[in-house]
């Protein structure tokens, strides 16, 4: 499986990144490639830069120096109109959810959809209904954020995400207040997606569980650089010191 994802093209390439806020380094020299069709995970000890690696994938930050390319493109040089063509191939399920508060359920998931695209109003509803029906939670529509848990908010900012059918998704902790049977789900949806529509993905987690399942490659991240990259298999057996201190004895 490996021997065959190297051949496949390039789709996101980080390389020699750097990134600080003020006096703070969070980033110092990230390199690593997502290939099309492929899933990387990405763990590591919080503050360690993956949400801000994230952010700079989908244009929300500026590297400090370095390269973020997607599909070719170098993402901090694009203008506003093509980072936002650029942005209609790819979805974001930020960390908690990010629903808007003053919207339903169908509304925040309906969005992307009406903002980017020209579909009739039936069409998008139907899309809309599908992708809730998909993350479990069909009867939510009417709902307003407020009325719901962190775990259905959770899966209502996944099938936002979703709904427009993107070429590249974006998970920032997908399996954060979710219990074990929804986890499951989750992931195994995740892994369809990337299966079936080759979708191209990074996984920002910490559960072993949800790495195992949905990812093609794991990148282990530390003090901003990249420590650990291989595949899951050979991930959870290398014997990297502080890579064996992160993931505790039971995870071998």
């Amino acid at each position: 499986m490996a021997g065959e994802a190297n051949e496949r093209r390039v789709v996101i390439r980080l390389k020699d990144v750097h990134k600080s806020f003020g006096s703070q380094q969070v980033l110092k020299g990230m390199s690593f490639d997502v290939r099309d069709g492929t899933t990387l995970g990405i763990m590591g000890p919080s503050g360690t830069g993956k949400s801000v690696l994230l952010r700079h994938v989908i244009g929300l930050m500026r590297q400090d120096s370095g390269s973020v390319q997607v599909e070719g493109q170098e993402v901090a040089d694009l203008s506003r109109k093509d980072l936002a063509e650029l942005r209609k191939k790819m979805g974001y399920l930020f960390q908690e959810g990010a629903l808007i508060n003053w919207l339903t359920v169908t509304e925040n998931v309906a969005l992307p959809l009406r903002e980017n695209t020209k579909l009739p109003e039936d069409e998008i509803l139907d899309l809309v209904h599908r992708k809730l029906e998909l993350v479990g939670i069909p009867d939510a529509g009417e709902k307003m954020p407020s009325e719901i848990s962190g775990g259905m908010k959770k899966r209502v900012g996944l099938a936002r995400a979703m709904v427009t059918d993107p070429e590249i998704i974006l998970y920032d902790e997908p399996n954060a207040g979710l219990d074990p049977e929804i986890s499951r789900n989750i992931n195994a949806l995740m892994r369809e997606l990337s299966d079936r529509l080759g979708v191209t993905s990074i996984v920002v987690e910490h559960r072993v569980e949800c790495i195992k399942t949905v990812c093609d490659e794991v990148l282990f991240l530390d003090e901003g650089r990249a420590v650990v990259q291989a595949p899951p298999e050979e991930f959870f057996a290398s014997d990297h010191p502080r890579l064996r201190r992160f993931l505790g004895p039971e995870s071998a």
